[in-house]
């Protein structure tokens, strides 16, 4: 392969007669709702088999099962969420539409992470959880985390967006004592479009029974009275999307281990370029399930990034800029925001600017390719860079 060449890349979602053959499944069942179809239940079954968890439990998208885990979890009016600064947008929110206070800190400059530290600072008598963002695959400290948690009684909810069959030190999300969050969109590791779910770790059984009903209108599975115990919402997820997740849960090993592979050559090339620093890692996360492929040009202005990335969609690649810091969104501010200024909570992250600044992600559909696509990939950015 030309090393200038745009490289081809593997399509997402990928899909094969075991989709097809669970959407006709689900069809002849006959019931396409979870509570008279059986794929909702054999798709929790084997996500929480999967990731080491006691139950799971399946909803319509990944920012609803991190609302409805904060819930369970006691959040709302009065109480504060820790939260990363550099994250997605829904990990504040999903705090913040239950009447919570959002409260983000800053992250490793080398593996974007939620600093510990940082954690430790933040926590007031009103903290009631602390949301660690698996950023790109690539497990938080879960063993600072841990201790934090212990000592101060504050809980853990896990947002493992990005981090689907990830481990830590050998546990998977579901073996790490705290709830955790997925999501199913359209480009995440495993898809049905859209999509969510929460595991429940071995003695969470209370929390994952008031979840289901609370996903289910407050119904009981075996209502036929509308006898609705609690306040709760639907959330459910359809028979379908679950027959699609089930095909798209037994590949994800498998695809792991390629991006794995190929994220190895694929930073060690990015690193040989002048000016670009890859993600870091931690030994410790001793599997990254590769969300992402992320990099960083320290000292570029943000409207030389996002030039740099056109110019990257332009030769092939399917780049992106960075998540802005959540507190630089109008979003943020709405509801639930902290009693501090902008520029107060920015001084206080400087490594969550300085990535949103500076950082450009790969979408994992290019470390499913071959070794030839990783050096043109490294040929185009490094291009890309050196006119920037």
């Amino acid at each position: 392969m030309n090393a200038r060449q745009a490289p081809e890349f593997p399509v997402w979602p990928q899909y094969d007669d075991a989709e097809r053959d669970g959407l006709i499944r689900a069809l002849e069942q006959g019931q396409w709702w979870r509570m008279g179809g059986g794929e909702v239940d054999a798709f929790e079954r084997e996500f929480a088999d999967h990731h080491g968890a006691e139950h799971a439990l399946a909803v319509t998208n990944g920012t609803h099962a991190l609302e409805l885990a904060l819930q369970v979890m006691g959040v709302g009016p009065g109480t504060e969420v820790i939260v990363p600064g550099f994250t997605f947008i829904s990990s504040s929110q999903a705090a913040q539409r239950l009447g919570a206070v959002a409260i983000p800190v800053d992250v490793h400059p080398d593996t974007y992470n939620i600093d510990a530290a940082a954690v430790a600072a933040a926590i007031t008598p009103r903290t009631k959880a602390i949301m660690p963002v698996h950023m790109a695959g690539l497990m938080a400290d879960m063993d600072a985390l841990a201790k934090i948690s212990a000592e101060t009684g504050v809980p853990m909810l896990q947002d493992a967006a990005h981090a689907h069959g990830a481990r830590w030190q050998g546990k998977r999300v579901g073996q790490l004592g705290s709830i955790a969050a997925f999501s199913f969109q359209n480009g995440k590791l495993m898809t049905a479009g859209e999509g969510g779910a929460l595991v429940f770790p071995e003695g969470e059984s209370e929390k994952y029974e008031t979840a289901f009903l609370r996903h289910s209108c407050g119904r009981p599975r075996d209502d036929r009275r509308y006898l609705h115990r609690i306040a709760g919402s639907n959330l459910r997820l359809n028979e379908f999307s679950a027959s699609v997740l089930r095909a798209q849960l037994r590949r994800l090993d498998g695809q792991i281990a390629v991006r794995d592979e190929r994220w190895t050559l694929l930073s060690r090339l990015l690193g040989a370029i002048d000016g670009v620093v890859p993600q870091g890692g931690d030994m410790r996360a001793d599997r990254n399930s590769h969300y992402m492929a992320m990099f960083r040009i320290p000292g570029i202005s943000e409207e030389n990034r996002n030039a740099l990335v056109d110019r990257l969609v332009e030769a092939g690649l399917p780049a992106f800029a960075a998540f802005r810091a959540i507190y630089r969104t109008d979003a943020f501010w709405e509801i639930g925001a902290p009693d501090e200024s902008l520029e107060a909570i920015a001084e206080r992250c400087p490594h969550t600017d300085a990535i949103s600044r500076d950082c450009v992600w790969l979408h994992h559909r290019i470390l499913l390719a071959g070794e030839p696509e990783m050096h043109a990939t490294a040929a185009i950015i490094a291009d890309a860079v050196a006119t920037a």
